[in-house]
């Protein structure tokens, strides 16, 4: 790796890749208050993946016994948030009045739509002991009709989410239609989420999909020749008969669907209107958002 490549890996910023891949992006580290996450999107060259408008990886982070996730209640516009673990346990509470526990394969999505609060902590029986947290959470902007539509709550156990074998390779079709199966994950744009578990050798072909992006959660693939390491996303420059091939054992995301028109980003605030953001910084400064209950009394400050 050159001087530059180095220089562009410490900076999130985005390499060239092989024929296959038009993108690579090296996710930057950022401080969450006691754990670091991995932000793969979005970044200043690539902002939305389809409908996926922001990509963090947690951990794994270990936690020692007294201290854990500790996320006090904050405002989204907008957009619908995906929550999904590898390992660990988060309590979801939001200003719907919705207090639910994912756990791993678990998948949460919160429908921030015309506005929604919401709190992530863990129980008090997950925080007595020492424990592990590792899982994604994905923002998917919303089309433009849908903006506004009234905020919700969906929680999908593990047991409802497809889970199929293809070539060998261990699947789960998270979100999306993929591998002749169907997600009962509520969407709003056509949208592509599918994890895979392979081991070393295996491979799979990539679905279609307008836009569609590899994260390397754990692991190494190799595709049309170019290596996609660890903690790497890759944006696939097509993804017609694209074949990921593992080089040790790796568990993937794949992510992408419908390509959406500009969104503008501030915060925790995602809109297709600048104006709306202000709106809503505006309303969250001012305390017109509504209270998370059971969880009144903190909150995180819009930052000045």
């Amino acid at each position: 790796m050159g001087n530059a490549d180095r220089q562009a890996a410490r900076d999130g910023s985005v390499a060239q890749g092989g024929e296959a891949i038009e993108l690579i992006i090296q996710p930057r580290d950022k401080d969450l208050g006691g754990f670091s996450v991995r932000r793969a999107l979005p970044t200043a060259q690539r902002r939305l993946v389809g409908p996926w408008i922001f990509f963090d990886h947690m951990g794994p982070a270990e936690f020692p016994a007294g201290h854990g996730i500790n996320v006090r209640p904050h405002p989204h516009i907008n957009i619908a948030t995906v929550t999904y673990l590898f390992e660990g346990e988060i309590l979801h509470r939001d200003s719907l009045g919705s207090v639910q526990a994912i756990r791993p394969g678990d998948i949460n999505l919160m429908v921030a739509g015309s506005g929604i609060v919401h709190s992530e902590r863990e129980r008090p029986a997950v925080t007595a002991a020492a424990h592990r947290l590792h899982g994604l959470q994905l923002w998917l902007a919303l089309p433009e009709k849908d903006e506004e539509i009234d905020a919700a709550f969906h929680h999908y156990p593990a047991a409802r989410i497809p889970a199929l074998t293809v070539d060998g390779v261990a699947v789960r079709v998270m979100m999306g239609t993929a591998f002749g199966v169907t997600s009962p994950v509520r969407v709003f744009a056509d949208t592509l989420y599918v994890e895979a578990h392979l081991q070393a050798g295996q491979r799979i072909v990539v679905p279609a999909a307008e836009e569609c992006a590899v994260y390397v959660a754990q692991g190494r693939l190799q595709a049309s020749g170019s290596a996609i390491t660890e903690h790497a996303m890759a944006i696939l420059a097509d993804t017609a008969d694209v074949v990921l091939q593992a080089t040790e054992e790796s568990r993937i995301a794949i992510i992408g669907g419908e390509r959406l028109g500009k969104r503008f980003i501030e915060w925790n605030f995602v809109s297709s209107r600048q104006e709306r953001i202000e709106q809503a910084k505006r309303d969250w400064r001012e305390g017109r958002f509504p209270k998370v209950p059971g969880d009144e009394i903190e909150f995180i400050p819009l930052p000045e």
